[in-house]
This record gives structure tokens, C-alpha cells and sequence, in this order.
């Protein structure tokens, strides 16, 4: 259902509020460097600090500026069940695409428990569901049995995965156990060449945010089987990969766009803050490395 760089769009605030201008003219952006579709209030959009006014607003931002030309991924994930049905019902209203799902954070449900909250959004909402696999975050794995067995259950609603597990046998794993046509996206820049290799499709990607060009083309690349082409893009990214985490994200992502853009301000909210001198100085040398400053 998707493929290609898909950005997980950084929200950028003004003054403590959100910079609805700045973030039409990103969304605007994206789309003219080549971004396959566009994932509004994921981790990097700083889903957990938003209200839900401010979380509705952003996505419905995102699809009115997007206006069909790219699929939108809503960021629908939330710990309480009943909150991401709401913010599922928003999306599907609002027209988006799918909704991008984590695994419930802080509760630490068990696997039974996984299937209980992804089956009663499947039951209860009608948009399709990105599962969203993030142990580093959320604690709770969502073991490869458990993907098998919600995409067997639910063919027509659970329709991709981004896995940001760090584990590339998933990719064969999921595979194996589901028809090869079902959507993996990588969640580890770092990894996306050989996430694809092993048989994804693409990447929602944090990197995307400030080099959508260059991620667009080696996506590109990797999908005509341009190897050669492919590597000598992702030699230019990989810094960026890593720089993008050289402190709590989101913050290397929007100091990184205010380097580039000056309508994009670099600004986090509490409890995170701005991106540390030494972090600004590895997205600096990675902006520099790729060619983008």
C-alpha cells in the first residue's frame, strides 16, 4: 500500500504554540522533493507533548496542505485504547490514508494484550493501521508471532509495518509467515539499505525531514536494483543517520531544518530541549558531508 521516503514530519513550533505556517510550507517541501507520503505526529512530530486539539490540527493541516497528492499517515498511536480510536475516527474523517499505530508505551502489555488493543482498533475504527514497532521507546515488543497473527486476522485493515526494532531477520520473519506483498518499512534510517535488500519496500524516515531529495533518490536507486548508485547515496546519508540521534529526538531534526530553512525555528518542547552544542556540531558536519549547507 506505500512505499519510497515517506518523512515522519518534525512539528515545528513559535513561541511555545504551533507554527502552522511554518509547517504548510514543509509539507509543501516534501512533496516537491519527491517524498512518497508524509506521516504527521509520529515520534519526531512530538505526538506525546500535544494535545489532542493540537494532534488533530496538525494532521488535519498536513492533509489539507498535502491535498491529495501524497498519501498521509496519520500518527494515531496513543497507551490508552480508547484515545487512539479517537484519533484514528479524526484522521479517517479528515481523509487520511492509514493510521500509524505504536505499541502501547509505559502499560508494557503483554502479547495477548497487544492483540486485544490492535483488534479492537481494527473492530472499531475503519482506517487501516500501520503497526508502529518501537521497543526502544515503548519497552513492549511486538514479537513476530503477534504481527502474523493480527495481519491474518485483520488482511484488509492491518496493511504494513514499520519496524524500528533493529532486527533485520523480521523482515524474512514476516515474510515467511505472511504473503510477500505485505508492506515493511523500515524505522531505522541507519538501516534502510538493507531493511530493503531484504525485502521492504521503503522507510519512514527522520533523515527524509531535511534531505528529502537525496532520501527520495535513494529509495530510487535501491528499487531499480541500482546498487551501486544506491550505496554511494546512502554513503552520503549515513552521517546524517546518526546525527539525527546525537541527542534526544526530535532535536537534532529541527536544529538540522533551521539550518537549512529560516522559517523552520529549532524549538522542543518540555521535557526535552534544544539540541546540545556537541549534537549541533555532528548535524553541522552531516549537513556539510551530504552537500546540503
Amino acid at each position: 500500500m506505500f512505499s519510497g521516503s515517506i518523512p515522519a514530519l518534525a512539528t515545528p513550533f513559535r513561541d511555545g504554540s504551533f507554527d502552522e505556517a511554518a509547517f504548510r510550507q514543509l509539507v509543501e517541501w516534501q512533496i516537491e522533493q519527491g517524498s512518497a507520503a508524509l506521516v504527521p505526529c509520529g515520534t519526531t512530530g512530538e505526538a506525546s507533548t500535544l494535545s489532542n486539539a493540537e494532534h488533530h490540527r496538525v494532521v488535519e493541516v498536513c492533509i489539507e496542505q498535502a491535498a491529495g497528492r501524497v498519501p498521509v499517515i496519520a500518527g494515531c498511536g496513543s497507551n490508552d485504547t480508547i484515545n487512539a480510536v479517537l484519533h484514528m475516527t479524526f484522521a479517517k474523517k479528515a481523509g487520511a490514508a492509514a493510521g500509524l499505530c505504536v505499541a502501547p508505551y509505559y502499560n508494557r502489555p503483554s502479547q495477548a494484550g497487544l492483540i486485544a488493543h490492535f483488534s479492537y482498533l481494527a473492530e472499531n475504527t475503519t482506517l487501516p493501521i500501520v503497526l508502529y514497532n518501537v521497543p526502544s521507546r515503548t519497552v513492549t515488543d511486538i514479537e513476530d508471532e503477534t504481527v502474523v497473527a493480527l495481519v491474518k486476522k485483520y488482511p484488509d485493515r492491518i496493511v504494513a509495518i514499520k519496524d524500528a526494532s533493529g532486527d533485520l531477520s523480521r523482515v524474512a520473519d514476516h515474510r515467511m509467515g505472511l504473503s510477500k506483498d505485505f508492506c515493511q518499512l523500515s524505522g531505522n534510517d541507519e538501516l534502510w539499505l538493507p531493511h530493503n535488500a531484504a525485502g521492504g519496500r521503503g522507510a519512514i524516515s527522520v533523515t527524509a525531514n531535511v534531505a528529502p531529495a537525496l532520501c527520495a533518490e535513494f529509495q530510487a536507486a535501491i528499487s531499480a536494483n541500482e546498487l551501486s548508485k544506491a550505496r554511494e547515496l546512502n554513503d552520503r546519508l549515513f552521517p546524517l543517520h546518526y546525527a539525527m540521534f546525537s541527542d534526544a529526538s526530535p532535536a537534532p531534526v529541527k536544529y538540522a531544518l533551521s539550518r537549512v530553512h529560516d522559517w523552520f525555528q529549532p524549538d522542543v518542547r518540555l521535557p526535552l530541549v534544544n539540541a546540545s552544542e556537541a549534537s549541533r556540531r555532528a548535524v553541522d558536519e552531516a549537513l556539510e558531508h551530504a552537500g546540503l549547507i
